[in-house]
């Protein structure tokens, strides 16, 4: 399952930066982690860093900021076409993390 994220986000984001970051898979656009996915014992955590402000439904609100996720535990779980309109939405809906710490712990919107 984790060959089939990396697969499908390395071909749906195709200028985004793709790398280890705190130990799992994230993938970056202009600095900002965008998604990526934790490997765990009941499945897999696909994460949405901008998640809560897509137009699309069907991600989990998790954190205190804007972040949200969904957790297949097979192939079978995840609907592509979900997750394709996710994958979408991240390219244009993104807060600016890579400074939150510049900003005092205040997330604002970018514009890419």
């Amino acid at each position: 399952m984790c060959e089939h994220l990396r697969a499908v986000f390395a071909h749906a984001l195709p200028d985004a930066e793709g790398k280890i970051w705190h130990r799992h898979p994230v993938w970056f656009i202009g600095g900002n982690p965008i998604v990526g996915y934790h490997r765990l014992k009941d499945g897999v955590r696909v994460l949405f860093w901008s998640g809560q402000s897509f137009p699309t439904p069907g991600l989990i609100p998790t954190g205190s900021f804007q972040a949200a996720e969904f957790w297949p535990t097979s192939l079978e779980h995840i609907d592509s076409s979900d997750l394709m309109s996710w994958l979408r939405d991240s390219q244009t809906v993104q807060w600016d993390y890579e400074h939150i710490q510049k900003n005092r712990g205040l997330v604002k919107r970018t514009s890419f």
